[in-house]
């Protein structure tokens, strides 16, 4: 509550919509002080509509009729929609009317992080955009209520928000807080204005975890930027961070997150970092605490991991955003008014995104995607084979989580891909060699370490492709994709070793290779390429084994 001539005052009430202008003033209450006059525009015709704004009955004699209050005017900003995310939810915030004061005041809300040169400065309007949402686990002035209040807050729900370059779908992928990774080193920007570089920590065993790249020895959200592309090797473009507390405000400012459980939930961790939610199965609706307990609860769940807890957040965040674009919360002023001051206090942006007016722009831009085109996934993890019995942590699924990247680099949607015939390209029809007559010379040009030996014993032993050698390295360096060069008289073998390689058609490169008088094939192992083995995924496909849900479907989970 706000204090204003020594009355308590709702924040939301200090606001109101002035029929006259269609825009947002600060309510002006006997004992008030006027706001800071903004300069009129226009000249004489500013001036004539005033004074027809200042005399209705003059306004209305011309007109020919009693003078009516005008219709308020509909501001496009109102339909705005920017997707951010809470500790474990997604947030949709509306821009405002546009009324300069009310700029000012949500200006003010915004904490900004200048993360240096991890992400992108100019906003990243006109393209793919990757942002990535972190809901820190900060417990920094809440006194010991969900735990530790020493806890420097680590990166304890993070998505990685793709969003395809003509915004037709989106992509919103969870990253496993329990994963263990790689920290690359990390500049930060101080007080001060220096930079000091945080060490970063090599993948061992145990450690680190993925949410030590935020809060841990001083890292801040660029360092986490920073450890995703080193991971997935997507750029990041912009972070937007943010706490319990905004999860409670802003499930609270949209009246309810409908939720629904297949089994009971009953948390009753005793070691003061449990949700203590009770909720039986079926349909609920949560707000405020209860949508906090709700996205943080793990302990009563099936495995008790945190992999299971980013189901329920899936379902918090699909629900979240059905509900605001179903709602009226858009275009309902007073719920306007409390949804973007609660989500801009609850916000810390990197500074390109930093700004009422940025966000607003973002927001109008990512709104063009439809709900059914919004896919959440996980990143595939599987056990850390170096715990015995219970697994604490997870790693990386070397062979489907390069899949998704691939899918993502390439702004593949996961939920509408047209599906191209087997049969429907020339390059894969036709007459393939016996395995005993292909002659292949096999190069690693960006996958795994030793990758070009690995395929050559494969391929000899198991495969009866007994002409192959091993070229090492590719003197072109590393390239993102697997290609297979050919001579036209080589046709048959090419189709031949695609089958076995499970090479897509668009590796096949015709008439690309010096092949002839006995030359072998070039096959250039790419970062595509994960195992002997293990087929590629095509540039335009999506990967099949991934597990998704989308926006605007309501499932139960739990």
């Amino acid at each position: 509550m706000d204090t204003q001539g020594g009355r308590n005052i709702d924040p939301a009430d200090q606001w109101v919509l002035d029929p006259q202008t269609g825009e947002y003033r600060l309510r002006l209450d006997a004992g008030d002080v006027p706001p800071p006059s903004v300069p009129q525009q226009g000249g004489r015709r500013a001036r004539r509509e005033e004074q027809q704004q200042t005399d209705p009955d003059r306004r209305g004699a011309r007109r020919g009729r009693a003078a009516t209050p005008r219709k308020a005017k509909r501001s496009t900003k109102r339909k705005a929609l920017l997707w951010t995310a809470g500790t474990l939810g997604f947030v949709l915030v509306a821009g405002g009317s546009g009324a300069y004061l009310l700029y000012r005041h949500l200006d003010g809300n915004i904490t900004t992080v200048d993360i240096g040169t991890a992400g992108d400065k100019g906003g990243g309007s006109g393209g793919a955009l990757n942002i990535l949402v972190i809901g820190t686990d900060s417990r920094a002035g809440l006194d010991g209520k969900y735990g530790d209040s020493d806890n420097v807050g680590h990166a304890d729900t993070t998505i990685l928000f793709h969003v395809a370059k003509d915004r037709s779908h989106a992509t919103a992928m969870s990253i496993p807080r329990d994963m263990v990774t790689g920290i690359p080193d990390c500049p930060t920007k101080q007080k001060d204005g220096s930079t000091k570089v945080i060490p970063g920590t090599p993948q061992e065993k145990f450690a680190p975890r993925f949410n030590e790249s935020l809060g841990q020895i001083g890292r801040d959200p660029g360092c986490t930027m920073r450890t995703v592309t080193e991971l997935t090797g997507l750029p990041v473009d912009h972070f937007i961070l943010v706490d319990f507390e905004a999860v409670k405000t802003l499930s609270t400012a949209v009246g309810g997150v409908p939720i629904c459980l297949t089994h009971a939930i009953h948390d009753t961790d005793s070691k003061g970092e449990g949700s203590h939610l009770n909720l039986p199965p079926g349909p609920h609706t949560v707000q405020g605490e209860q949508a906090l307990a709700f996205v943080r609860t793990r302990h009563s769940l099936k495995n008790g991991s945190d992999l299971d807890r980013i189901d329920l957040q899936k379902q918090f965040l699909g629900s979240m955003i059905r509900q605001m674009k179903s709602g009226d919360t858009l275009t309902d002023p007073q719920k306007l008014y409390k949804l973007t001051n609660a989500a801009t206090k609850s916000l810390t942006v990197d500074t390109g995104i930093g700004g009422v007016g940025k966000l607003t722009d973002l927001a109008k831009d990512l709104s063009r995607v439809d709900a059914e085109h919004i896919a959440f996934t996980t990143l595939p993890v599987k056990d850390n084979p170096a715990e015995v019995g219970y697994h604490a942590t997870v790693v990386m699924d070397e062979t489907k989580a390069p899949q998704l990247f691939t899918a993502i680099k390439n702004d593949v949607s996961l939920t509408e891909v047209k599906k191209k015939p087997k049969t429907g390209d020339s390059k894969l029809r036709g007459v393939k060699a016996d395995p005993s007559e292909v002659s292949v010379l096999i190069y690693n040009g960006g996958g795994p370490q030793g990758a070009a030996q690995l395929t050559l014993k494969w391929l000899q032993n198991t495969k009866g492709v007994i002409h192959s050698t091993n070229g090492g390295n590719a003197s072109s360096g590393k390239q993102d994709r697997t290609t297979l060069d050919y001579a036209p008289d080589q046709a048959d073998q090419a189709r031949a070793l695609a089958a076995i390689m499970g090479l897509p058609a668009s590796a096949l490169r015709p008439g690309k290779s010096d092949a002839g008088n006995g030359a072998d094939m070039i096959l250039t192992l790419g970062r595509d390429f994960q195992a002997p083995g293990t087929p590629i995924t095509a540039a335009d496909e999506a990967p099949i084994d991934i597990p998704k849900a989308t926006a605007d479907k309501k499932e139960c989970v739990g």
